[in-house]
């Protein structure tokens, strides 16, 4: 099974998922999306795939978010888009769907 982590290695909950997913035996592309952001569009659709609203993927204890508390959807992807350190990590992507891995273990329900 491929799967696609965006990760940042100095998350512990990152890291968790992304053993979770090697211990499943995952061919895994690891994105380091601090260092590689998605595009906007990118964001919008792991969203739309995982049955969440982009505010639910938005990292709340980064500064820059809390400017975003009443802000649009679009606003908040577009944040995203500009500031990557806004994105909850991690987000995986298989086949079977894309989840916010926060718990680790929810990484699970798409294996």
């Amino acid at each position: 099974m491929k799967a696609t982590i965006f990760h940042n290695p100095r998350c512990s909950k990152s890291r968790e998922a992304l053993a979770i997913l090697q211990d499943a035996g995952a061919d895994v592309e690891i994105v380091e999306y601090l260092k590689n952001p998605p595009t906007r569009a990118r964001l919008a659709g792991l969203y739309e795939r995982a049955g969440i609203r982009p505010r639910d993927g938005l990292r709340k204890a980064e500064d820059g978010a809390k400017a975003l508390k009443d802000a649009s959807d679009d606003a908040i992807l577009d944040a995203m888009a500009a500031d990557p350190i806004l994105i909850e990590r991690p987000l995986v992507e298989t086949e079977k769907g894309v989840r916010l891995g926060r718990p680790p273990g929810a990484v699970r329900q798409i294996l």
